[in-house]
């Protein structure tokens, strides 16, 4: 089995330039980033700042685990009371891939992590916007093998988003194909 940045070089940049017609291998539509993120702030609502502290962690520690990189904690922009929410308290965090973190990543949600989910029956093509960047959810992360789900305390669900360089919505789901995504 070819890996990611193989499996680009030999078998999608020529099959993307015969049938969209490129003429420069530069021109081939790539991915460029992807980006994982969670919200957790339902769970947090009405909690002490220590219990809040210890989910915070947890979820960090958890997508350190998953991303391979450090995640960044995102902080809510205003109160709502109807929400017990206070502004500045972490609601979420996240972490930006780029790279050989990006393909590692994305190797393993494909061929490991969407497989193993629960009640999966591929990614819909309505998952993919008019530019052809991807935006998938994981239902828990335990579907990942970096997660040990005796320690799991709190389960919680994932948000990938894959951006790429594609111009239209076709060369998008074209190129998420010829990578291996499993797109009904």
């Amino acid at each position: 089995m070819l890996r990611f940045k193989e499996r680009y070089q030999k078998e999608v940049i020529p099959k993307m330039m015969e049938k969209f017609g490129y003429q420069n291998k530069m021109a081939v539509p790539r991915i460029e980033k992807a980006v994982v993120n969670t919200g957790f702030g339902r769970q947090v609502a009405g909690l002490s700042s220590d219990e809040h502290k210890k989910i915070c962690q947890a979820v960090l520690d958890d997508l350190a685990l998953i991303c391979g990189q450090k995640a960044v904690l995102a902080l809510s922009k205003k109160s709502i009371a109807s929400f017990k929410l206070r502004k500045g308290i972490a609601i979420g965090a996240k972490a930006t891939l780029r790279g050989k973190k990006m393909e590692d990543f994305i190797d393993r949600l494909i061929n490991i992590a969407l497989p193993r989910s629960r009640d999966f029956q591929g990614i819909d093509e309505k998952s993919l916007d008019k530019k052809g960047n991807l935006s998938v959810g994981v239902k828990e992360q335990i579907t990942f093998p970096e997660i040990s789900p005796e320690s799991v305390k709190r389960m919680f669900s994932l948000e990938v988003a894959i951006s790429t360089t594609a111009k239209t919505r076709k060369e998008g789901i074209e190129l998420f194909r010829l990578m291996g995504f499993p797109i009904k």
